[in-house]
């Protein structure tokens, strides 16, 4: 996101029009804060354990300031597969939308000959702590993921806003972490469960954020 290298003071003082301006990627509002907070990474972790059964030490995140390798796969003999693309929401949209076959998009195409530079960094979790969030909620169990989720959500709106500060955003988040099991219902077997949590959740998060937008 725009504060990669931002200092955590200059964080605090962030507007919504400059979380929500992406270096590289044209996209709504709500995932771009995701994008500048790296809430999308956590999410994208929680995902990835559900949807491929891998264990969450077995997900990784990395920076990748150039917007270009959107995923990797390594095996066990050590090489690795990338998936490259260009910065342009229609290719994924399109892949959901026709999987599992490909369909013709006006999007833009990839130049690989332009291509001078493929960084990669590990995260500092220190300076975006929701990221971490995501691994300690696979291991805290599903009404742990549900929150991380419901709350960011909460968070975000109250954020674009201007009802509160972009660092109040992990705050909120990490605070309603804490809560579990806050819920009434601690268990997250089937989708009126889920729905209750998630209803909980956010009527909470509302609550705690209240003083703060006052």
């Amino acid at each position: 996101g725009p504060f990669r290298t931002w200092r955590r003071e200059e964080m605090a003082r962030a507007t919504p029009e400059q979380a929500v301006a992406h270096p590289n990627w044209d996209m709504g509002a709500k995932i771009s804060v995701d994008s500048a907070t790296m809430m999308n990474k956590a999410l994208e972790v929680i995902e990835a354990h559900y949807l491929f059964a891998m264990p969450p030490e077995q997900i990784k995140v990395l920076i990748h300031p150039q917007s270009t390798v959107h995923s990797m796969v390594e095996y066990c003999d050590g090489s690795i597969l990338a998936q490259l693309g260009a910065s342009d929401m229609c290719t994924p949209v399109a892949y959901a939308l026709d999987w599992p076959e490909r369909m013709a998009t006006p999007g833009q195409r990839l130049d690989l000959s332009a291509l001078s530079t493929l960084e990669f960094h590990a995260p500092d979790t220190e300076h975006f702590p929701l990221l971490q969030s995501a691994y300690d909620a696979l291991k805290a169990g599903p009404v742990a993921c549900i929150t991380l989720n419901a709350a960011n959500e909460i968070a975000v709106a109250a954020f674009l806003e201007g009802g509160i500060g972009f660092l109040d955003i992990e705050r909120a988040v990490l605070g309603a972490l804490e809560t579990i099991p806050s819920t009434p219902n601690p268990s997250a077997n089937s989708l009126a469960d889920i729905m209750e949590i998630d209803h909980t959740v956010r009527m909470q998060t509302k609550a705690y954020l209240n003083p703060i937008k006052a």
